[in-house]
């Protein structure tokens, strides 16, 4: 096997491709997920909770966030590990859920959480007996009757509950059931989950790297550890070099030699296509931070800034605010990277006139 050799033009647009953001809209959420393989679940609104934005820069106003909501009810999609992701998923984990904290010799970490597990049994019988009798419940309605507090130098500190939970979802008792508002709803994981056999570990991780490198198009065979979903592949498919930027990607050979359609397209923060930063940078020659944790005078571009796509480039950054109490989608700056054509300005002045209609506000510019 050869190694493809990509101009950044190439790479930008197999990246596009992959992420459904061509001039070809997908036909629904279901296909949109699907095809994604996974979309981050934050409730993050300060323009509208990341999903539902993700949805609609692929699907626009014709995207409900209903839809989502009936999905996940109806178990279409689950919610796993912080992400949206087809039902079918779920039997890629069950093998990894049984060997929980892992297999093999463990590393201090896994132990210490075996360890606070097992020291606080009393109380995951406790929840498991609560939502066996009640659930769904909402994490607040769940008993705290740990022995043994949390203990974390971040906010998890003393979190017994929240962070017993999310260890029973790592080992496949408990389940997301549904939302009630921001809010998870937690339920035994049988009366949630599809009662699908586990695929075996290690070809679990190889159709997850595969269909994480279908749904990014080109990525690194490795990367830094990352919560919930990561950001490498393995030796997923074809080794690449990209003109201009060091190192050996892995490609989508499915992907190559493809005809490009592009369109202009508003994107949320956390959206797959520009979550990871040094790959945009290398690829897309794009600078870019979420600056929503950042003090007020320190942002360059706003709270939740929206990357600009256009074509196979990011050419900037609108810095908008969704205020529900006014009724106005309200947009603080433009900027451009580099100065924005009549047709460029333009096609931004529709996707958010689109992003307004959608969210059933009226589009305020500020400045």
């Amino acid at each position: 096997m050869g190694v493809h050799e990509l101009s950044r033009q190439d790479a930008r647009r197999i990246a596009v491709r992959a992420q459904v953001l061509e001039s070809e809209r997908p036909e629904d959420l279901y296909d949109v997920v699907r095809r994604l393989t996974v979309v981050q679940y934050d409730q993050t609104a300060a323009v509208a909770p990341n999903a539902d934005l993700v949805a609609w820069s692929r699907l626009g106003s014709s995207y409900s966030p209903s839809e989502l909501v009936d999905a996940l009810e109806t178990q279409a999609l689950l919610e796993l590990r912080g992400f949206v992701r087809p039902s079918e998923s779920l039997a890629l984990f069950r093998a990894e859920m049984e060997a929980w904290p892992g297999s093999g010799p463990l590393l201090d970490w896994q132990e210490y959480r075996r360890d606070w597990v097992k020291a606080n049994e009393g109380c995951r019988l406790d929840i498991l007996e609560r939502l066996r009798q009640d659930g769904p419940l909402v994490m607040r309605e769940l008993p705290d009757t740990c022995v043994r507090p949390w203990k974390s130098s971040g906010w998890t500190n003393n979190r017994n509950v929240s962070q017993l939970l999310e260890f029973m979802l790592q080992r496949g008792e408990v389940a997301v059931a549904g939302r009630d508002g921001r809010d998870r709803l937690w339920d035994l994981a049988s009366r949630v989950y599809p009662d699908e056999p586990a695929v075996p570990v290690d070809e679990a991780k190889r159709i997850r790297n595969e269909q994480r490198l279908r749904s990014l198009g080109i990525a690194r065979a490795k990367g830094p550890a990352c919560p919930g979903e990561p950001i490498d592949v393995g030796m997923a498919g074809e080794p690449a070099v990209v003109e201009g930027v060091r190192g050996e990607w892995r490609v989508d050979p499915t992907l190559l030699g493809q005809p490009f359609s592009g369109r202009t397209a508003l994107l949320s923060p956390l959206d797959r296509l520009v979550y990871e930063r040094k790959r945009i940078a290398e690829l897309f020659e794009f600078d870019y931070q979420l600056e929503m944790y950042k003090p007020v005078a320190q942002r360059r571009w706003g709270y939740f800034a929206l990357p600009i796509l256009h074509g196979d480039r990011l050419v900037g950054k609108v810095d908008a605010t969704s205020d529900r109490k006014a009724g106005m989608l309200r947009v603080d700056a433009i900027h451009e990277d580099e100065p924005f054509s009549k047709s460029l300005t333009a096609a931004v002045q529709r996707e958010l006139k689109d992003l307004a209609k959608w969210l059933q506000l009226e589009l305020v510019r500020t400045k």
